[in-house]
């Protein structure tokens, strides 16, 4: 989450007001009397009331002026986008289509896509076929659950919100002391941000589900946010190694011979660059070279898999019971990109276009659903039961095609570290911030900091 707030819920000292009136149907607060331009500006300052009280006596129901803390205007900007942060009022930045799919398939397409053909040769080539366009479904049918969830608790929250706007705090009466009514605050959910990720979705379903499961909310949003962060900095950390393994291979043969964990304190530079970057908008540069570098790795691949192809009676149709965990295994790590949904979603320019039947989710993982059946198919079918944990393995030595893929597919992995990166750093940095004080101080150096020591653990 960014060191910053929307400026549709941030109050300011005196001078820089506006009023807001709540509509309770909606829960969005209409300017009161001043119209807006179609751009979602105000009018200039100049015809502005300036307020006339100090800030004790102003009524918290102000909202802050926007434009007034831009140096210029800039016609067509959405001002309500844009966020406060200690530099002042900052735009935020939305990703469009095109760039929530490049991050939805370099969160998807990784080190799993290569592990495939492992995964069929404990399958077989037509059960692992069917059951991973099976596996693909139901993760993507989770993923919609998850967004649908997610709407219905936001719209939840603000209905009850609205509620206890309207009918004020509940008023208790102290047992036999006969002293008057005293007003408690009633708090029934554990706090959220919004919009909601994974774990606030999981903390109201807690909170507005049976009594009996109510007082779970909070604990199970920690437990959520803990598991999450484990699975993405578990990935962060094979990212390591697959990265620093082909680039030893390819040093090797060129009698530049190593340590690996040389390597891997080599790659830290590079990933610490691209791991500073705070805004998925500008992360999509990187999601978009990494998956230029990642397809044309994978057409190379292809192109050694599908070379002298045996006879199919070659190959197991059918996997061995035993091995069918080891299947389900390297499938479900294949999809890794699954924390990703709410995030993306939540950084659109348009988030309902996320979860359409032609939206990102469906059209991006029909794709991807579709390439790992393809690619694991032809790995398995080539090589059979000598097939490696990543395909990178059963290319061959001496060519400067089969090695160049090994470079390709390693540095697309590399540029696909921070994207997975992220997703962890939007939970812990928002918990270490409110915990330190130094972070609040200074929050923008502080982040970097500690974005650059996860990076190191992650290398250890």
């Amino acid at each position: 989450m960014p060191v910053a707030i929307s400026v549709e819920d941030y109050c300011a000292p005196p001078g820089v007001y506006r009023a807001r009136n709540l509509d309770i149907v909606n829960h969005f607060p209409p300017y009161n009397g001043h119209g807006e331009a179609g751009n979602g500006g105000q009018k200039p300052a100049s015809q502005d009331p300036e307020p006339s009280v100090e800030l004790q006596h102003m009524t918290p129901d102000m909202r802050y002026h926007v434009r007034h803390h831009h140096h210029r205007e800039r016609p067509g900007h959405d001002y309500a986008e844009d966020v406060i942060t200690t530099q002042g009022v900052q735009p935020h930045h939305k990703t469009s289509y095109a760039e929530t799919m490049m991050h939805l398939f370099k969160g998807n397409i990784g080190t799993g896509c290569y592990a495939m053909g492992d995964a069929f040769k404990n399958g077989g080539l037509v059960l692992a076929t069917v059951l991973t366009l099976f596996i693909g479904f139901v993760c993507v049918h989770c993923q919609h659950v998850l967004l649908n969830c997610a709407e219905l608790m936001q719209a939840k929250k603000r209905e009850e919100d609205a509620k206890e706007h309207t009918n004020g705090t509940i008023a208790t009466v102290e047992a036999n002391n006969g002293k008057p009514l005293e007003e408690k605050a009633v708090s029934r959910v554990p706090p959220v941000s919004e919009p909601l990720d994974f774990a606030d979705t999981v903390a109201l379903c807690f909170a507005y589900g049976p009594p009996s499961v109510r007082r779970w909310a909070a604990p199970m949003k920690n437990a959520v946010n803990i598991f999450i962060c484990v699975t993405q900095l578990g990935f962060c950390c094979i990212y390591f190694v697959f990265i620093s393994s082909n680039f030893k291979q390819i040093a090797d043969r060129y009698g530049i011979e190593l340590d690996v964990h040389i390597h891997m304190a080599l790659l830290v530079v590079p990933i610490v660059l691209t791991s500073i970057i705070t805004k998925l908008k500008f992360l999509s540069y990187c999601s978009l070279a990494a998956n230029v570098f990642m397809t044309l790795g994978i057409g190379i691949t292809f192109y050694y898999a599908s070379q002298d192809l045996p006879a199919l009676a070659e190959r197991n149709l059918v996997g061995r019971l035993d091995q069918l965990p080891l299947f389900y295994g390297t499938a479900i790590f294949a999809f890794e990109g699954i924390a990703l949904v709410l995030p993306l979603q939540n950084e659109m320019k348009h988030p309902a276009d996320f979860g359409k039947p032609c939206g990102v989710l469906n059209i991006g993982s029909s794709f991807i659903i579709l390439l790992f059946t393809v690619f694991g198919f032809f790995g398995y079918w080539q090589w059979g039961e000598a097939v490696q944990g990543s395909l990178t393995l059963n290319l061959p030595d001496n060519e400067i095609l089969a090695e160049s893929v090994k470079i390709m597919i390693a540095t697309g992995v590399l540029l696909g570290y921070a994207l997975q990166f992220f997703v962890a750093i939007m939970i812990m940095w928002p918990m270490v911030e409110s915990r330190v004080a130094l972070a609040r101080k200074h929050p923008v150096r502080c982040e970097m900091v500690f974005r650059v020591i996860m990076v190191l653990v992650t290398c250890k």
